[in-house]
C-alpha cells in the first residue's frame, strides 16, 4: 500500500469514526496543519530548531481546574487539544539511530486509563500518528529525557514562558508580586526538591555532557513568524470563521426580538450563549460584555449583575468560537426597543463612524486606516453636539482602537502592516459617556459601541456579520418582531 492511500484511508477511518460517535466532523484536516508547519519550516533559519509548549492546565479551586484551552499556536500547528504536550520543528531533517530521517516531533499525553475514566480518552502516540499525521509522536516523558542536543543548533527557537500566575509588565502589584513580597517578608524559604525534581535532576545529570553547552536561544522570531502565517486565513479556516461569526450575528438578532425592560444582564448573557451552543459553538471566544447604561461605559465590563435593564441602552459584546476560531460582534440596543433622542443621535454617530472606518478596510491601505476614518467622523461629530469643544478631546469618549485581527485568538496576532486579501479585522468604533463626564447630563450613561468582522477582498471589504442589523431604524424594526421566548417562563423560587 502507498504512503499517499495509506494516509487516505486513515483520514476516512478517523472521519467515520467521529461521525458513528456522533462528535463533528468538520475541524480543521490533519493536512491543514501538517502544510502550516511546512510553512514555518520554511520562515526557520537554517540549522535551527523550535520548541512549542501547550498552556498550562490552571486552576480554579481546590480540586477544580478552568476548562482547559490549547494554545492557538499550538493547536494551529498540530490540530492537539490536550495539555502537557510539547511541538520540536527542525528546519533541516534529523536523522535516529536506525537512520530514519524526520523533521517534527510531537510530544503527547501517555495513555493511563485511571485518568481518563475522570478526564477523557487520551489520544496517545497512536492517535496522534492516526489522528493528526505525525510520523514521530512520544510520551512527553520522553522529551524530559531528550537527546536533543540544542547547542548543535544555530537557534533555539521558543516562546518566552510565563508563570501559572502571570508576572505581568503591565501591573505593578500583580498577584506574581504580591506573593514574591509576602515570601521576602515572612523570611520563606523555598522548600527542597521533591522526590520528582530530585529524580528528574538525577536523569538530567546523566545527559550533562549534552545539556552543558550554552544553546543559542530566541524568544522574539518565532511570534513574528506566526504572525505571519496566522494573519491571512486559508479557505478551510474561513469555513471556521465565518460560521463562528454568523453564530454571533444570530445570537444578536435573537436577543433584538426577545429583549424588554425587566431582563437582567445576566439573562441577556445567557439568551447569546444559548444560541452559540445550539448552533454548535463550544466556547465563549471571550468573556461576554453586557453593559446596560453606565455599565456599558465599561470597555471590558463582564461582571453582568444589573438586575434589570430598564429603559437603557444596553451594549453586547459577545463572539462565539467555533472548533477554535472565535468571532467579535457587539451591537447597542434600546431595551425598551426605541432609541431616545440623545441615545439616537450618539448611536447614528458611531454607525457613520463605522461605515467609513468599513470603507477603508481595503487592500493596500495601511492598518491604522480604518481608525483614523473613524475618528474624524466621531471628533467632528462630537464637536457638532456640544459634548466637546476640539476634536482631540473626543480620546476620552472613544478611548480604544479601531480594528483588530481575529481567528484562533479573538485578538489575533498580525504583522500589523497594509491590508492583504484574507486577512479577517474588526471594526468597532465607539463612544462612552459615564457619569459626571464633563457634558451636559442628558448625554450620561449612554454607551455605544458597533463593531463586525470584516474580510479584506480585492472586491472590496465584506462584512462577515451583517446578518445583525446595525441601523438603528432597521434594530427598532427587529425588536418589534415576535420571539421565540415571548411564551418562555420559569417557576417562581423566591
Amino acid at each position: 500500500m502507498t504512503r499517499k492511500l495509506s494516509f487516505i484511508l486513515t483520514v476516512f477511518f478517523v472521519c467515520v469514526t467521529m461521525a458513528q460517535n456522533g462528535t463533528p466532523t468538520d475541524y480543521l484536516s490533519a493536512q491543514f496543519h501538517k502544510e502550516k508547519r511546512a510553512a514555518l519550516r520554511a520562515k526557520m533559519p537554517n540549522n535551527s530548531v523550535a520548541v512549542f509548549f501547550g498552556n498550562p492546565v490552571r486552576n480554579r479551586a481546590n480540586d477544580v481546574d478552568y476548562v482547559y484551552h490549547q494554545d492557538p499556536d499550538f493547536y494551529y500547528l498540530t490540530g492537539y487539544k490536550e495539555p502537557n504536550c510539547v511541538l520540536v520543528i527542525f528546519s533541516e531533517d534529523q536523522m535516529d539511530k536506525d537512520g530514519s530521517t524526520y523533521n517534527e516531533i510531537l510530544y503527547v499525553q501517555e495513555k493511563n486509563p485511571k485518568a481518563e475514566q475522570w478526564t477523557g480518552i487520551r489520544l496517545g502516540t497512536e492517535g496522534a500518528k492516526t489522528s493528526l499525521g505525525f510520523d514521530v509522536a512520544l510520551n512527553g516523558k520522553e522529551f524530559i529525557n531528550s537527546s536533543i542536543n540544542y547547542s548543535n543548533f544555530s537557534n533555539v527557537l521558543f516562546k518566552e514562558f510565563e508563570n501559572d500566575y502571570r508576572d505581568s509588565k503591565r501591573e505593578k502589584a500583580d498577584l506574581f508580586k504580591l506573593i514574591q513580597a509576602f515570601k521576602v517578608q515572612v523570611g520563606y524559604t523555598e522548600k527542597s526538591n521533591s522526590p520528582t525534581d530530585s529524580k528528574m535532576q538525577n536523569e538530567m545529570n546523566l545527559k550533562k555532557n549534552i545539556t552543558s553547552k550554552k544553546a543559542t536561544l530566541d524568544s522574539k522570531s518565532i511570534g513574528t513568524y506566526m504572525a505571519s502565517l496566522r494573519e491571512k486565513k486559508s479557505k478551510e479556516e474561513m469555513v471556521l470563521l465565518t460560521k463562528a461569526i454568523r453564530i454571533s450575528a444570530m445570537g444578536q438578532r435573537e436577543i433584538m426580538k426577545a429583549m424588554h425592560p425587566g431582563m437582567s444582564e445576566i439573562e441577556i448573557q445567557g439568551i447569546h450563549e444559548f444560541i452559540y451552543k445550539k448552533y454548535g459553538s463550544e466556547y465563549e471566544g471571550y468573556p461576554s460584555i453586557v453593559g446596560a447604561g453606565n455599565n456599558g461605559c465599561v470597555l471590558h465590563y463582564i461582571e453582568n449583575s444589573k438586575m434589570k435593564v430598564e429603559n437603557d441602552l444596553v451594549l453586547m459584546d459577545l463572539g462565539a468560537e467555533y472548533h477554535g476560531y472565535s468571532a467579535d460582534v457587539t451591537r447597542t440596543i434600546p431595551a425598551n426597543g426605541k432609541f431616545s433622542t440623545e441615545q439616537k443621535l450618539i448611536y447614528d454617530l458611531v454607525y457613520d463612524a463605522q461605515e467609513a472606518g468599513i470603507a477603508e478596510a481595503k487592500i493596500g491601505n495601511s492598518f491604522g486606516m480604518p481608525d483614523q476614518a473613524a475618528r474624524k467622523v466621531i471628533s467632528e461629530g462630537l464637536i457638532k453636539l456640544g459634548i466637546i469643544k476640539k476634536e482631540d478631546e473626543s480620546r476620552k469618549y472613544f478611548p480604544h482602537g479601531t480594528s483588530h485581527h481575529i481567528g484562533l485568538d479573538v485578538h489575533d496576532p498580525g504583522l500589523y502592516n497594509a491590508f492583504e486579501a484574507n486577512i479577517v479585522v474588526t471594526v468597532a468604533p465607539g463612544i462612552y459617556i459615564p457619569n459626571g463626564s464633563d457634558c451636559d447630563k442628558k448625554w450620561w450613561e449612554i454607551a455605544v459601541r458597533i463593531e463586525d468582522d470584516i474580510l479584506i477582498t480585492p472586491n472590496g471589504p465584506i462584512n462577515l456579520s451583517a446578518e445583525a442589523p446595525r441601523k438603528s431604524n432597521e434594530i427598532e424594526a427587529l425588536m418589534n418582531e415576535k420571539s421565540v421566548l415571548d411564551t418562555f417562563s420559569l417557576p417562581n423560587l423566591d
